[in-house]
């Protein structure tokens, strides 16, 4: 598809193919769909996108109606399409983005024409669609069971396949994001930006998860190389963030046959080629046999005196030299491409490690730089430390000049003692002067009275001069305990610092130990580079010198066409022996895909006498033959068991003649094998197997369903027989459910009628609630052609919308198809002979059908329409009817199994042992029956997806 985009310029040719494709009733083609249609808007023409604009509005129905369904494809491929819409309205408005998302860091800018509110609105658009990408990513996770290896199995892959797309869309994404962040943070506030920053957060969170959940998945490992995103966000308020900023890349492993690699030759290169070779080959044929000089260019009995038969023989003989030469050339190319291809990607893979030690190293190197700056600062704080110390030195020596003062104070004190002593004296010689001249006693009495008051003077004054003196050494000796513990502060910070020094020191020698590491495994990788590139030359050496190695002999031949023969014998005894008990029962075929299987046959039948002739005239042109041979069993295989299957819905009679003449066919293949001997005389050109293969597309072009064939005119009128045909099977159903509970009541007693009695009641009410359901979709369905159809009557309505009509026609039959089948189902388990697991079944596939009919009803509905409300309610009660059934069933299937509980009383210890090994026995057996039929009920829903849309009448691409 992607190279047809290409070679017409867009997607018309795409669009008309899907538009006949069934994508609203089947949910895995849709799914499909949606991946086909995702890789062509990353890798097709740009013109896909502007032929696909006119189909968005369909794509959005088909959204909204799958998103009705909550479990199995519905909701997935409703986010799809909704995630597809999103990208093509992406890509719209920003027509510089290509599909694949691939820019250069100088596109982006000029995508945002230089205008910080360009940037602006283009990351909240890029976030919306990121949204888009993270959602379906999510809901894929969710819809796996990821305790089981999920990935491994073709269920698994087929819902894991569409993420490689998405993985590629948010990585460019991411990295969008994270430049045009860091751009508007540069130029906006960082209060402006808070919303992106807080939404950036939530997907990096989610995005990370994502990649770490699917790098661990097994299906991506060989195919994809999904790139993990760093433990912390960027920091975007940091500018010199974005030089750590790695660009997520995605490797993908180039394939061996791409068709991306293989070059588009148009039809006149072919041409030119073609004449060129014919050419080259004519001039070699005459250097080797020489040129014919008469008319007739092949006509060699004249030349070189060698015979006709004896030239022939020499030419077939060159020839088929010539093609063991090409076969094997091709095998050489093919095997060096593949080494080549695995050197490639252990080189890729050897570049990946390269780049993230180079990134390791940068680490490094910004870890080394980052050190260095903290040694320098260490060296300013060395620096204030020392500046420390000699202001502790100043305030040792400030100390020392108060210790000095204090010692002139105390000095000065003792002056003023001793002064006070000589007074005293003084006073002394003075009272004994009194004593002697008391003539001048008055005198001396003012004089002592003088001499008291001038010395209680002085007296105060020493005691004031003592007081404040003891006041200033007490401040003294204060400051000094002070400048103490300042200077066991300073001396215990300057032991802490040369600590830390020592502590920086030794880690900056570990670093460089690191970093000399890294630099030694970076030469090693290159020396590993270098020796894988000397064994790549090796074994292109060993390949071109082992060019004729290996021939075919004759004896292998007749053991290889012995074992094709018996393979092929097998594989339709096989066919046969399913034939005669078949076992896919639920599996019901249609008679057009046999038709054209009974075609292919056919044309493999012409294909195989052919090749028979020419292998009986070139015994080593075998290849042909054998592929031929094995081509018809695996068809005739399948034709068996598409009659198999077409019975099943065939009435008794064409069924039993169509089975009888598939047997003959198989019989009469069996025989035509048997006859192809490498020796053999015997012309057989497979007659009788055309004449059962003739009898066969007779019988199933009778068997085609009217749904096929019928005219768009007459569309209306069956939609009214179906709906008609199918409220008459509830009828019927019900009143068969009525006799039955009629003969329970009168042939069973205790348990088993009150278990009848169960189930046949929810029986009953679910056919009720069907009833009322179909009443409900008639209504609604009238109201739409009444709505729509305009001046045009109900069946030109009809034939408009043929395919919603077809859809209609489809859900009718199926649920009257499934009404059937569950009255079968109970009355085989009323009277015993049948199980509660089928009854169970059908009950849900009727709950299916319903659904289907509610969902096709509703389709071209107006939501506000009472009558789709009403048809919602009805949907309701038929899955409450449904729960109803199961719930009975089960709880009647319980009631059943008590009373069936053996007694293990009489039992001896030897017998209750053997017992025990028999059950574990029966257990190992049921859980391996288990495996198996869970494995075929996988390859049944495989088949039965493949065969819907032919069996229910719709249009084939």
């Amino acid at each position: 598809c992607i190279l047809g985009t290409h070679h017409e310029k867009g997607a018309q040719t795409f669009w008309s193919v899907v538009n006949r494709l069934p994508l609203s009733s089947n949910a895995v083609l849709c799914w499909k769909f949606c991946h086909v249609f995702h890789k062509l808007l990353r890798d097709g023409h740009p013109n896909v996108l502007k032929d696909s604009l006119r189909y968005k509005n369909e794509l959005s129905d088909m959204s909204r109606m799958w998103g009705h369904l909550s479990e199995g494809y519905g909701q997935l491929c409703s986010i799809y399409l909704r995630l597809l819409r999103t990208k093509m309205e992406y890509h719209t408005k920003n027509p510089r983005f290509p599909g694949n998302l691939q820019m250069s860091d100088r596109q982006l800018d000029e995508a945002g024409e230089s205008d910080v509110n360009n940037f602006f609105q283009l990351t909240v658009e890029m976030f919306d669609y990121l949204e888009c990408e993270l959602n379906l990513f999510q809901t894929v996770f969710n819809s796996l069971d990821m305790s089981r290896s999920v990935s491994v199995t073709t269920a698994g892959q087929c819902r894991l396949a569409p993420l490689i797309q998405v993985i590629l869309d948010c990585s460019h994404l991411y990295d969008y994001t994270v430049k045009l962040l860091f751009k508007l943070h540069s130029c906006l506030p960082a209060d402006t930006l808070q919303g992106h920053r807080d939404r950036f957060m939530e997907q990096f969170t989610k995005l990370k998860d994502l990649f770490y959940r699917s790098s661990n998945l097994q299906y991506f490992k060989r195919l994809i190389q999904i790139p993990q995103l760093p433990e912390n966000p960027p920091n975007f308020l940091r500018a010199s963030a974005l030089s750590e900023h790695i660009s997520p890349v995605v490797v993908i492993p180039a394939e061996a046959s791409s068709p991306d690699s293989e070059p588009v030759l148009e039809k006149d290169d072919l041409v030119d080629m073609d004449a060129s070779q014919q050419n080259l080959f004519d001039n070699k044929f005459d250097d080797i046999f020489g040129s014919s000089f008469s008319s007739d260019p092949f006509n060699f009995n004249s030349q070189n005196g060698v015979n006709k038969d004896e030239k022939d023989h020499l030419i077939g003989q060159l020839y088929r030299d010539v093609s063991e030469l090409k076969a094997q050339l091709e095998n050489m190319k093919t095997e060096s491409q593949r080494a080549v291809l695995q050197l490639k990607g252990r080189v890729s893979e050897l570049d990946a490690e390269l780049a993230e030690q180079r990134h390791l190293r940068q680490q490094a190197a910004d870890d080394s730089e980052f050190l260095r700056a903290e040694l320098d600062e260490l060296k300013k704080k060395r620096e204030d430390t020392e500046k420390a110390q000699r202001s502790l030195t100043e305030i040792e020596r400030r100390a020392q000049a108060n210790e000095q003062r204090y010692s002139k104070l105390k000095e000065k004190y003792s002056e003023l003692v001793q002064n006070h002593a000589d007074l005293l004296r003084k006073n002394a010689e003075v009272t004994k002067q009194v004593s002697v001249a008391r003539q001048a006693q008055a005198d001396l009495e003012r004089e002592k009275k003088e001499l008291e008051d001038s010395f209680q003077r002085i007296s105060d004054q020493a005691q004031r001069k003592t007081q404040e003196q003891m006041e200033v050494l007490e401040s003294l000796k204060q400051e000094l305990a002070t400048s103490k513990q300042e200077l066991q502060i300073v001396q215990g910070s300057l032991e802490t610092s040369a600590q830390s020094e020592a502590k920086w020191a030794a880690q900056i020698a570990e670093l460089e130990k690191e970093r000399s590491n890294l630099a030694h495994a970076v030469a090693r990788g290159e020396e590993e580079l270098s020796a894988l590139q000397e064994q790549l030359e090796h074994t292109q050496r060993e390949l071109s010198s082992a060019k004729a190695t290996c021939q075919l002999a004759k004896d292998q031949r007749r053991m290889l066409l012995a074992e094709s023969r018996k393979a092929a014998e097998h594989v339709v005894q096989e066919a046969l022996r399913q034939l005669e008990e078949p076992t896919l029962i639920s599996c019901a075929g249609s008679a057009d895909h046999l038709l054209s299987k009974v075609k292919s046959v056919s044309s493999c039948l012409e294909q195989l006498e052919e090749s028979w002739s020419r292998y009986r005239v070139c015994p080593e042109d075998i290849s042909g033959f054998l592929q031929a041979v094995t081509l018809l069993a695996h068809l005739t295989s399948d034709t068996m068991a598409y009659v198999s299957t077409t019975c099943l819905r065939a009435p008794p009679e064409p069924a039993d003649a169509l089975t009888e003449a598939c047997k003959q066919f198989g019989k009469e293949t069996l025989l035509y094998l048997a006859s192809l001997e490498e020796e053999g005389t015997r012309e057989n050109d497979g007659t009788a197997v055309k004449s059962y293969l003739s009898k066969i597309s007779a019988i199933a072009e009778e068997l085609l369903p009217r749904g096929l064939d019928i005219k768009q005119e007459e569309l209306g009128d069956l939609v009214d027989k179906e709906m008609a045909a199918t409220s008459a099977a509830i009828e019927t159903a019900t009143a068969r459910i009525e006799e039955m509970l009629s003969k329970s009541r009168a042939g069973d007693t205790g348990v088993k009628l009150e278990v009848n009695e169960r189930i046949l009641g929810s029986c009953t009410s679910l056919m009720q609630a069907i009833q009322v359901l179909i009443v409900a979709s008639k209504d609604l369905q009238r109201e739409i052609v009444e709505s729509g159809r305009g001046t045009a009557s109900p069946k030109e309505f009809y034939a408009k919308n043929s395919r919603w009509t077809e859809g209609l026609i489809s859900a009718s039959k199926a649920v009257g198809w499934g009404a059937t089948v569950m009255v079968d189902a109970a009355d085989l388990v009323v009277q015993g002979r049948g199980k509660f697991e089928e009854l169970l079944v059908c009950s849900h596939e009727i709950a299916a059908s319903t659904a289907q009919l509610v969902a096709a009803s509703k389709v071209k509905a107006d939501k506000d329409s009472p009558n789709l409300a009403q048809l919602q309610q009805a949907s309701r009660g038929v899955n409450q009817a449904t729960a109803t059934v199961v719930a009975s069933t089960i709880s009647g299937k319980s009631q059943i199994e008590e009373t069936d509980n053996m007694d293990f009383s009489s039992m001896t210890l030897t017998q209750i042992k053997r017992q025990e090994m028999d059950s574990q026995v029966r257990v190992l057996e049921l859980e391996n029956d288990l495996q198996k039929e869970r494995q075929k009920l996988g390859e049944l829903r495989k088949k039965h997806y493949e065969l819907a849309g032919v069996a229910e009448g719709w249009e084939e691409g």
